[in-house]
């Protein structure tokens, strides 16, 4: 809890994130070691860029900010866990390891909901919205776990926000270029809706924001409609930019029929041997 005595750029000890990043980086270099799963250097680069961005939202001095005393500092948190992290590590990582990642059938069959756009834009306007209700912020500025939970979460929101329009993923469906530029701008839109709430309200939401020791000088109020068109700007200016370069790069021809790779044809033909066995074991006949 932050004391009346407290100042906006104390310092804080953030473990799980301390010890998490480190041996993410591990996974990563360990994992990608052997030949057939090595990184190019702009794999490479990527990646790390994603764990430097994922350090500088969760650590000092955006988390703590983002935790007691500001919703500007919050939105671009999550801006960095939604927009800029996911895609990111995804890209980052070679497409063997993401076939490896991917291919336990509980979370082959997560990916094949999620990479359809109504799933996604449902599940990422929960996530954005519930994550952010008084209660939510509330909990999340008294405990360090329920901190963290949700910062996972939002995290995850923002894979699911990215599959459909990645290319990356073994055995997804691939969208026209056309039609993850429609996605792209429909998921700026929709989830973002609670910043008009935050723009024309007239007292503060969350408490936890609402100090006598101001942050940057600016009131509750001010800190709130300011955090609202931020996030809405924001969101709009990263999903919009990269829908015109999808849907332009079709235009001039370099996009749309992405080669089918091997992990591709791997991943259908496990799933065709799962529904396979499915259909070969029936449950006995009841008495």
């Amino acid at each position: 809890m932050v004391t009346a005595t407290a100042h906006p750029l104390d310092w804080h000890f953030h473990i799980f994130w301390t010890v998490a990043l480190p041996v993410l980086l591990l996974a990563y270099f360990t994992a990608t070691r052997a030949r057939e799963n090595r990184p190019t250097r702009r794999q490479l680069a990527l990646f790390v860029l994603g764990v430097v961005l994922l350090a500088g939202a969760v650590l000092w001095p955006l988390g703590d900010l983002a935790a007691h005393w500001s919703l500007v500092a919050l939105v671009l948190q999550r801006l960095l866990l939604m927009l800029a992290v996911p895609p990111l590590l995804v890209a980052g990582t070679p497409r063997p390891v993401l076939a490896w990642l991917t291919r336990p059938a509980p979370i082959d069959a997560v990916l094949r909901v999620i990479v359809r756009p109504l799933p996604a834009v449902a599940i990422v306007t929960a996530v954005a919205v519930g994550t952010l209700t008084t209660g939510a912020v509330n909990e999340m500025a008294r405990s360090d776990a329920v901190r963290v939970a949700l910062q996972l979460l939002v995290l995850a929101a923002g894979c699911v926000l990215w599959a459909p329009a990645l290319s990356q993923l073994p055995g997804a469906k691939r969208l026209s270029s056309l039609g993850r530029g429609g996605y792209l701008i429909v998921q700026s839109i929709v989830p973002s809706f609670l910043s008009i709430v935050w723009i024309f309200a007239r007292h503060p939401l969350y408490p936890p924001f609402d100090h006598r020791t101001r942050f940057a000088g600016m009131s509750a109020v001010l800190d709130q409609q300011l955090a609202g068109f931020v996030a809405k700007l924001s969101t709009i200016a990263v999903l919009w930019t990269v829908a015109f370069v999808i849907m332009t790069r079709s235009a001039d021809g370099n996009e749309d029929g992405d080669p089918l790779i091997w992990s591709d044809v791997e991943r259908e033909i496990e799933r065709a041997e799962r529904r396979q066995r499915r259909s070969v074991w029936r449950p006995p006949p009841m008495a």
